[in-house]
Formats: structure tokens, sequence, C-alpha cells
């Protein structure tokens, strides 16, 4: 039996712009030992459900993931879990209680082939947009150490565009770090509303929404039409 991969029409080509905040926008990663928790669990989730990070960033009361899953469809099973998982962390280690986090996580379809090194350099430029760092490299708690230095953060897989860069390491993180300096306003426009795939017509074409979720399109599958 073909595995679900082989069965979605998108197979090769989606990738996941997760985001989620904290309730009231109150700081919940507030040090390192927090930080470096949900860094655990990440990892531990990636082998669970079988997905890759590409690109990743930890704000003080939200995180950004760009991932791609052997399975779309556990999405929402992934991000159930890792919520629950970090909420209890947050309740024992600061004696708290009730929610946690912002109502729904968000989920932005983006087109690996199109999209997949444009949306990791507008997620690693967060604290640089923040300015809580000048340059993105210097956060402690993003995927941009791994491409400018090679740092193995241990939830980092190399973003396959990241070869074009040069055809040695050290060139390659110096194009990458110019890269991170080099951004476009106008295309980081396109990963801050979530709501809005990014994509051409014809992957756009093959998603669904389900549950307020967009996922690839199946046969057999009622869900509600996407206007762009």
């Amino acid at each position: 039996m073909p595995s679900y991969s082989r069965k979605h029409q998108l197979s090769g080509s989606l990738i996941y712009h997760v985001f989620s905040r904290s309730n009231a926008r109150i700081g919940i990663f507030n040090n390192e030992k927090d930080s470096q928790y949900f860094i655990k669990l990440i990892n531990e989730y990636s082998f669970k459900f079988n997905f890759k990070v590409y690109h990743w960033v930890i704000m003080p009361n939200h995180y950004h993931l760009l991932l791609e899953l052997e399975d779309p469809g556990k999405i929402s099973k992934f991000m159930a879990g890792l919520s629950r998982a970090y909420t209890h962390y947050y309740h024992r280690a600061y004696f708290t209680s009730g929610f946690l986090w912002q109502g729904r996580f968000k989920l932005q379809p983006v087109q690996k082939e199109r999209y997949l090194i444009a949306c990791g350099r507008y997620i690693e430029r967060n604290p640089v947009a923040a300015s809580i760092v000048l340059q993105a490299q210097d956060y402690s708690y993003s995927s941009a150490r791994f491409y400018c230095s090679g740092y193995k953060d241990g939830i980092t897989v190399e973003d396959p565009v990241f070869v074009e860069f040069g055809k040695e390491i050290k060139l390659r993180q110096l194009a990458y770090t110019e890269f991170l300096r080099n951004f476009d306003n106008e295309e980081e426009k396109s990963f801050e509303n979530l709501e809005i795939p990014q994509g051409d017509k014809e992957f756009v074409r093959r998603l669904i929404k389900e549950r307020g979720h967009y996922l690839p399109r199946r046969r057999g599958r009622l869900a509600e039409r996407i206007v762009m």
C-alpha cells in the first residue's frame, strides 16, 4: 500500500510555515532552560511524526517553524502534542495554570521549490526585526547559526537550496550571511499573513481547507473552497 506522501498531490512541494504565540503575548520562553526544553520537544516530535525542520526561531512570546512532514495529515496532532507538552512544562516550572497559547496555531502552506529559502530568511530575521540583535546569526535560538557558522542545534535539517550558495561550506556560510542582510520588504510581507498560502496557482489549486487549515487535496474529501 503506498504511503500517504505518495497519495497526496503535493508530494515534494508542500512545506508548512508554523506560527504560535502566547496568550496575552506574555513571555513564555524566558531563559535558556525554557528554550532548550522546547528545542528538545521539537527534536522528539520530529522523530515521532517524521518531519524535517528547515528553519526556525524561538522568540520570547512566540515561535516559527518551517517544516516538511512525511504525512501532512498529522500536522494537527503534532502541533497539539507540542503545545500540550510545553504547557505542562511551563506550568510546572512557573507554578501557573490556564491557557498558555493564544488560540489555535497558524499554518501557512508554502511551495517548497519557490519559497522555501525566502520564508526561512523571514523566520530567521525575526530577532533583527524586533531589535533584539543586529545580525540574525547572533541570536541564540534560531537556525541562522546553523547556516552561518555550522552550529549544530539538534533540530535543523539543511535547506535543500543551501548547497546552491557556494561550492564549499565556508563560501556557502558567507553567502548565506549576506543573504540574510539583503532581505526584501515586499517579499517578507508574503509570510506575515499566514492565512494566505504561498505558491503558484497550480500549488494553491491542489490545496483544500479543513477545519481552518490547508491540507493536500485528495479525491473524495469534502472541504471549504479556497478563495484567493
